[in-house]
């Protein structure tokens, strides 16, 4: 697997690390050891490699957005205005900054960033991209999309 350009070898015991800790990041050494076929300390080893190699980039608690009054999710197409890499830049450091945004990404098409947007409802979600969104470095037009219902959302 490359990371950052570098080829970080992964075996089968990597691999199963990686498969049960994105399922369930609470799992203890223990159990994990259990799980992959090795021992404590061994499998603590691995995961620590891992983290420092940069393949696992953390661990975090998943909050069911609903249970805490953020069920609206809109999906917000944003086309700038100036595509050169320093607007890229400017744009792609500024929308870190919005916590409403959930996820960003540069897409190839019409449109140059696909936000999604979780807040508590259609009238936070105006202002968010009204005094927010419209506002980041080189947003030159917006177009939203309001999800109906949420199918099936990764849980990374």
């Amino acid at each position: 697997m490359k990371k950052d350009g570098i080829i970080v070898e992964l075996d089968e015991f990597d691999r199963k690390i990686i498969a049960i800790l994105g399922r369930d990041g609470r799992i203890t050494y223990t159990e994990l050891a259990q799980r992959v076929g090795l021992s404590k300390t061994p499998c603590q080893q691995r995961v620590r490699r891992l983290v420092d190699s940069g393949l696992i980039i953390g661990f975090r608690a998943i909050v069911d957005p609903a249970k805490v009054g953020l069920d609206h999710v809109a999906f917000a197409e944003v086309k700038l205005s100036d595509t050169r890499e320093e607007a890229l830049r400017e744009f792609n450091a500024a929308v870190r900054r919005i916590p409403e945004v959930e996820e960003c990404h540069m897409i190839a098409s019409g449109f140059d960033y696909l936000l999604k947007v979780r807040t508590p409802d259609i009238r936070r979600y105006r202002i968010v991209l009204g005094e927010k969104i419209s506002s980041l470095p080189h947003v030159a037009s917006t177009s939203t999309f309001v999800a109906m219902e949420t199918i099936c959302e990764s849980a990374r």
